[in-house]
């Protein structure tokens, strides 16, 4: 376990649970980090405050405004042809038995599709349940970690895992590995534990993290990758991981409420042993066989949200003929570029992660000199119709967050860009 060497080390906006400090140093049960960010006495001047008034005040053009303005890093935005389907092609299926046919026919191409843009090795499944990835992290402390795993923690999301296992009384103590927002920490071959746990991109901070196997683990060690905002945005190699697990209201322009997983023969093997154990409960709606049950049925085991699935149907099939996961890498390697270039062109903005090959491909978090109020920004660009490229709430910086999945194209980030330049440029004289 990883732990800082005193109070003043605790990263940035992060603090530790269940920590307390002594003469010795710190006492913890386990490095698990909290969201509660360390509050800042206001630094606003009156030449901050007459731009962020002129800023909020502004008229932007509608000429450069981007044909869609959501740039949302989840709920993402949902392409109109998605939503055109719902009142066609499935009028007649929503609000029927998702026991029957139709619905099933839903879940079964979005397996069918995952598999087809994943390249799934032998034996890998695609298994679905209600709930979102929230849930799976419950379904993986009970059902894929054995005793102990190791976590990265480099943000909010990333926490939340690492805390889910640190409070399951029927598991020991997690390693934590944690980093500054910001920044990229790797995982440490350890004999000790027997599941690794990381995401690949950490939503709250823009940072991406390469999925890989430790050099120095063994066939029973599993991979467990959050994917929630990275899965149908960045290219992965499923082969490195034993559960690929995601949301579809990130790159796959759907709305929430499922999760869904890629799991490897290890894992499923892995589950049904410990669910079968005496000396493991596992709730109904929280078991993991369950889910890969009634999935190979092409349903879950309650009523799914049928227009998620049928939005996420959609989009994945949409993205197969575009090219599938490379077009959708090579798509959102763009249209980031496109927004780290220009912010590194601008004396008011920096990338909030230093690191290039560490920024993220669908999240992008640019810091915003502080003498410029960041909130105004993103208001008046919400009154004109571009919305929450706000940052995540409990990081508490002086940033903008933009999402540039798969269905974001080009010529709307070009055009958030002159607009950011419009509203920088016009009140620089403020």
């Amino acid at each position: 376990m990883i732990l800082p060497e005193s109070p003043t080390q605790v990263p940035d906006a992060l603090a530790f649970s269940g920590a307390r400090w002594n003469d010795e140093g710190l006492s913890v049960r386990a490095a698990v980090v909290t969201d509660t960010p360390i509050p800042e006495e206001s630094t606003m001047t009156d030449a901050h405050l007459t731009r962020a008034e002129a800023i909020r005040s502004l008229s932007i053009p509608a000429s450069l405004l981007p044909a869609d303005g959501r740039f949302g890093s989840g709920p993402s935005r949902i392409r109109d042809a998605q939503l055109e389907t719902l009142s066609s092609r499935y009028r007649s299926v929503v609000g029927t038995s998702h026991r029957q046919a139709p619905v099933k026919d839903i879940v079964a191409r979005i397996r069918r599709g995952l598999a087809e843009l994943f390249s799934l090795p032998a034996g890998y499944e695609v298994v679905l349940g209600n709930g979102g990835a929230s849930a799976f992290w419950d379904i993986a402390a009970l059902s894929l970690v054995e005793r102990r795993s190791q976590h990265l923690v480099l943000g909010e999301f990333s926490s939340k895992f690492a805390a889910e296992t640190t409070a399951a009384p029927h598991l020991e103590e997690p390693e934590i590995i944690s980093s500054e927002p910001g920044s990229l920490p790797s995982p440490v071959a350890s004999a000790d534990v027997d599941a690794f746990a990381w995401p690949q991109n950490e939503t709250s901070t823009g940072v991406m993290v390469p999925v890989w196997r430790p050099e120095g683990t063994t066939p029973e060690q599993l991979v467990l990758i959050d994917a929630t905002s990275a899965a149908g945005g960045i290219a992965v190699d499923i082969s490195a991981t034993d559960a690929y697990y995601f949301s579809p209201q990130k790159a796959f322009a759907s709305d929430g409420g499922l999760w869904l997983a890629v799991l490897s023969p290890a894992a499923i093997e892995r589950a049904q042993r410990l669910e079968s154990g005496a000396d493991r409960w596992v709730p109904a709606f929280l078991s993991l066989t369950a889910a890969i049950d009634n999935s190979r049925k092409d349903q879950t085991l309650n009523t799914p949200a049928v227009v998620t699935a049928a939005l996420m149907a959609e989009q994945i099939e949409w993205m197969l003929e575009q090219g599938g996961l490379d077009w959708a890498d090579r798509r959102t390697r763009e249209t980031s570029g496109m927004l780290h270039r220009w912010a590194e062109g601008r004396p008011e903005l920096s990338s909030f992660v230093s690191e290039p090959a560490a920024r993220s491909q669908v999240v992008t978090t640019i810091d915003v000199d502080e003498a410029i109020d960041a909130t105004a920004i993103t208001s008046v660009l919400r009154a004109h119709g571009v919305v929450d490229i706000e940052p995540y709430r409990k990081l508490g910086r002086n940033q903008l967050r933009i999402a540039t999945f798969p269905a974001v194209p080009v010529e709307d980030v070009a055009a958030l860009i002159a607009v950011l330049d419009h509203v920088l440029d016009s009140t620089a004289g403020a």
